[in-house]
């Protein structure tokens, strides 16, 4: 036969580069559940079923198209349960000229197939900025700043563009989305899709094989397949965008998306396209559909974000898997996996989590992630849970988004400060404060919020690091004026608290 084309379980998009150099009438396109992807972190069943449903219903559409498919199950006898071990299955069954697979996502997975002997791999051309064009833009910039970035893609791309200038008259317009949500207003409720045969098959199998794993998989409502990944798209353009603007960084107690897009997923698995999504947003606003702050900072975090961290990732690893600048050694509270503390923040970020496989970008970064900076949580552990979790995570754009924004842990490669913060940021963008157990006003003492505490303690444990920082050097200078009875009373606080915190088990982390 001609050639052997791998797919991947995230490569799921019919302009995929693999497939494009593929010849349907004589090539073979082998796709795989194998065990070492299933379980190198424990995933949360949802995730499972969602990745092994688009697998299953892609395979589908290629048949359907005429390509020649070999597929394996997870439950098959013969499987391997590794990439590798059915690309040397299928390469002694059908001996190709030629074995061709798009870049995978992953630096040990990429290691892997590199060595592999006749694999031929091709660029991903689904992103919009490839990583030897990230690195020429990174050449000689002491601080990788994604706002910089942003701007060149922009200009790259024409995105929301008038001649040479940005349109609106500014690049960014974050300080107009700090809103939150009063009483009166709803958001709107996601589209849900009825699991089909193929589906319910995936679901049986995922409770079977995977009864321990983290994570609700009932209801299970997600798109599976392209048309109705589109849907959610579509339904999200319309209904949630007009306003995504406004309270992008807002949290509220029960509301696990409010106006976010949910889109992640489907972008990540490769069910939408990045470049596509961002023009449709635009469409809206020029329409005069959508807030230009709402197109804007929705297509930032595509154009800006998601590109940005996966050129950090390619540059850096695979050494950025090791970093912890502030030497963050704690182990992993419980609590992560069980939502059972008295937090009220963490425990809805945690069970949100748990029963959807989601949380929104500031729960993920200024509840979850802002709690594990200031207690100095190790952030190879805090990487394995993110990893685990979320439906839409895979190591290319959460490793960056955790050990870099979330934890300072690369030092500054990515942000100039610490997204650190006490409870009163929390209780200004949510109204989680409200009903918790801890007293949000208070600054110390057991019914003190942690957050609160926690901040002052974590910037005293790295003041000597801070003072250096210019935009941390104003809190150093306010740390610096405090009294020594008042830094005494905020080092007993946070020791009792951290020295209560029941560490998870080895079972959850990998």
């Amino acid at each position: 036969m001609a050639r052997l084309i791998l797919l991947l379980g995230d490569q799921l998009s019919a302009g995929l580069s693999s497939l494009a150099e593929a010849d349907p009438a004589e090539d073979v396109v082998l796709m795989a559940e194998v065990a070492e992807e299933a379980g190198y972190v424990p995933h949360h069943k949802k995730k499972l079923a969602f990745v092994f449903a688009a697998m299953r219903h892609f395979a589908e559409a290629l048949r359907v198209e005429g390509w020649q498919l070999r597929y394996t199950r997870l439950d098959d006898p013969e499987n391997s349960g590794s990439l590798v071990g059915e690309l040397e299955r299928a390469r002694a069954g059908l001996a190709p000229d030629e074995i061709l697979c798009t870049e995978p996502g992953e630096w040990r997975l990429r290691q892997a197939l590199a060595a592999v002997p006749g694999l031929t791999l091709l660029p991903d051309t689904r992103f919009l900025i490839d990583p030897a064009g990230f690195r020429a833009w990174a050449q000689g910039r002491r601080q990788l700043r994604m706002e910089y970035f942003y701007r060149d893609m922009r200009r790259r791309t024409r995105l929301l563009m008038e001649g040479d200038k940005p349109a609106g008259g500014e690049w960014n317009y974050d300080h107009d989305n700090r809103g939150t949500p009063p009483p009166g207003i709803t958001a709107p409720t996601l589209p849900a899709f009825e699991p089909d045969a193929i589906t319910r098959e995936v679901l049986e199998l995922v409770e079977r094989r995977f009864p321990d794993n983290f994570g609700d998989l009932h209801p299970f409502a997600l798109a599976v397949t392209r048309a109705d990944a589109e849907k959610a798209r579509d339904h999200f353009l319309a209904h949630a965008l007009p306003r995504f603007g406004d309270y992008q960084d807002a949290m509220r107690l029960g509301a696990p998306v409010l106006f976010h897009a949910h889109l992640a997923l489907y972008l990540n698995i490769g069910l939408l396209d990045p470049l596509d999504l961002c023009r449709r947003a635009e469409v809206e606003w020029r329409a005069g559909r959508v807030p230009i702050n709402s197109a804007e900072g929705f297509i930032r975090q595509i154009l800006g974000w998601r590109e940005c961290v996966r050129g950090i990732y390619w540059l850096h690893m695979p050494r950025y898997a090791e970093a912890n600048a502030l030497e963050a050694r704690r182990p992993l509270p419980e609590f992560y996996w069980t939502g059972d503390t008295d937090m009220a923040c963490v425990r809805d970020a945690v069970e949100q989590t748990r029963a959807h496989a989601y949380a929104h970008h500031i729960q993920r970064l200024m509840v979850t992630g802002n709690f594990a900076l200031l207690a100095g949580i190790d952030p190879y552990l805090v990487h394995v849970w993110y990893m685990a979790v979320y439906a839409d995570a895979y190591e290319w754009v959460e490793m960056p988004n955790t050990i870099g924004m979330a934890l300072f842990a690369d030092g500054g490669i990515m942000g100039s400060k610490p997204y650190a913060a006490s409870g009163a940021y929390i209780d200004r963008m949510s109204d989680y404060c409200a009903g918790c157990r801890y007293k949000v006003k208070l600054k110390a003492g057991p019914d003190a919020c942690p957050f609160n505490y926690l901040y002052w303690d974590f910037v005293a444990r790295h003041r000597d690091r801070f003072a250096r920082n210019q935009r941390m050097g104003p809190i150093v200078r306010n740390l610096d004026r405090m009294t020594e009875a008042r830094k005494a009373e905020i080092r007993a606080d946070s020791a009792r608290f951290l020295d209560a915190l029941v560490p998870a088990g080895s079972r959850w982390n990998g």
